[in-house]
């Protein structure tokens, strides 16, 4: 065997435990401090990749880095034997959403976007789930807080970036569709 090949083997096996160790997605620009500076890591993680396909879990590329996945065609069965996390109540994924969509956004905007108060309660419970962070604060009176999304937020949903977001024509529910009531008839003008 080369240097080269015991070099890559090496490179794989190091990316290969740290990606499984970590809790987080881990960015290629961790695992190159951590490999040789002549480390391709690019063909390295092609590498990981490859060896886990059709596998029980695969690497994917998500929040900003690579994580190991269930793979979705065995997600159902574990189910019956893995804890799911606690859903967020409604109000949470409504605050979350518009901050996703919104960011940097106050906590008086996203009162205006939903139409009602924001309880800290709410507020608290993302930041405790690591899915929302202060990014600053407004140049306004009072110096509002400004809040954004966070990586564990793209990594919980499956997200690389915030553009892989669904845009909103996506999310918009097509009247036309089978089952869907029919959109209401637009009002007449008499023109006289």
């Amino acid at each position: 065997m080369s240097e080269h090949d015991e070099a890559m083997i090496h490179a794989i096996r190091l990316v290969e435990a740290v990606i499984f160790a970590s809790t987080q997605p881990v960015t290629a620009r961790v695992l190159a401090n951590l490999l040789p500076e002549e480390t391709d890591v690019d063909a390295v993680l092609a590498e990981v990749g490859a060896q886990y396909a059709g596998r029980g879990v695969g690497l994917v590329e998500v929040g900003g880095g690579w994580q190991f996945r269930t793979a979705p065609d065995i997600a159902p069965a574990l189910r019956k034997v893995v804890e799911l996390p606690r859903r967020l109540p409604r109000v949470a994924m409504e605050t979350l959403a518009i901050v996703a969509y919104h960011q940097p956004v106050t906590r008086t905007e996203i009162e205006e976007i939903r139409g009602a108060a924001l309880s800290q309660t709410t507020l608290d419970l993302l930041l405790e789930n690591g899915l929302v962070t202060p990014k600053g604060r407004r140049e306004s009176p009072g110096r509002p807080t400004l809040w954004g999304t966070t990586p564990a937020f793209l990594a919980q949903f499956g997200l690389n970036d915030l553009r892989d977001l669904p845009k909103r024509e996506e999310l918009l529910v097509d009247a036309s569709a089978p089952g869907q009531p029919a959109p209401p008839p637009a009002e007449e003008t008499q023109e006289g």
